[in-house]
């Protein structure tokens, strides 16, 4: 296991950043490596973004060296979603099968994590969001089917999209975690429209199910000073509480959205008039 560590930074210093200091601060790149478990520490609000492909041995974690307590559960909790082929976490030695956009929830408390696939030479793709947590919830498999789906957007506009929702009040009970998947339309390219702003929480995005040669043109910024990130299947861009966060796609893609901070109302939100961008 590894924890690479990503500082983030305030709206006044974008504008000295190259394209490369954009990266290194609000994305995350390489986090699935076959073999392998790779985390981001952020230090916006503290959430951990993490990547496993299990192969023909399991993966462990649990240790809380690098987060400052006996194991990484005493005072986490956290959201597993498999973005690949089938797979199981093992949570203290009780195993949960993940489908392909089935959610793990992990309650604060486990000691253990064992992630395992069902098939090496077709591996699971474990994508994982924790944040700090101050109440024991009990652990929960969500499959893709109980899942809360709401439509949003405007075909002729170019943003239809359904968004489910896994961890959430409607659907799984969490501390603070927040979070769901995202598909456009066929069609659709934008992810989110208009664009909005949420001052209590902050974002991560991980973009999964895009073709090799695809993109995603992902916005951010404060409204009146905006920069973009292109983004490529299983990065992760970090969104401040300060910054919008749209994109559009150059083909089809899904994106995992995790949110945490204040609260968890997901219409706690700031709309920004799209002519007012720059």
């Amino acid at each position: 296991m590894s924890m690479i560590k990503r500082y983030g930074a305030g709206p006044d210093q974008i504008d000295t950043m190259n394209t490369q200091a954009l990266r290194e601060t609000f994305m995350v790149e390489g986090l699935f490596k076959a073999g392998e478990i790779t985390f981001a520490y952020t230090h916006l609000d503290r959430m951990i973004v993490g990547g496993a492909v299990p192969l023909e041995s399991p993966l462990h974690f649990g240790d809380g060296g690098d987060v400052g307590t006996p194991h990484f559960f005493d005072a986490r909790e956290m959201g597993i979603a498999n973005l690949g082929r089938p797979g199981w976490v093992a949570i203290d030695g009780e195993r949960y099968a993940l489908g392909n956009r089935d959610v793990l929830y992990v309650g604060r408390g486990a000691k253990s994590i064992e992630l395992g696939s069902d098939d090496a030479g077709k591996p699971a793709r474990f994508y994982m969001n924790s944040v700090p947590a101050g109440a024991d919830i009990a652990h929960r498999l969500i499959p893709q089917s109980e899942a809360k789906v709401i439509t949003l957007g405007d075909a002729a506009k170019s943003n239809a999209r359904s968004l489910a929702m896994y961890v959430h009040p409607k659907v799984a009970p969490s501390c603070l975690l927040l979070m769901g998947i995202t598909d456009p339309a066929p069609g659709s390219l934008w992810n989110t429209m208009p664009p909005h702003l949420h001052e209590r929480r902050m974002e991560a995005y991980c973009y999964f199910d895009l073709a090799d040669e695809d993109r995603v043109m992902h916005f951010m910024g404060r409204p009146d000073n905006t920069r973009h990130l292109v983004v490529a299947n299983g990065d992760v861009v970090l969104s401040p509480a300060w910054s919008i966060h749209m994109g559009a796609g150059t083909g089809p893609y899904a994106f995992v959205w995790g949110m945490t901070g204040e609260n968890q109302a997901y219409e706690d939100v700031d709309p920004v008039a799209i002519e007012s961008l720059r």
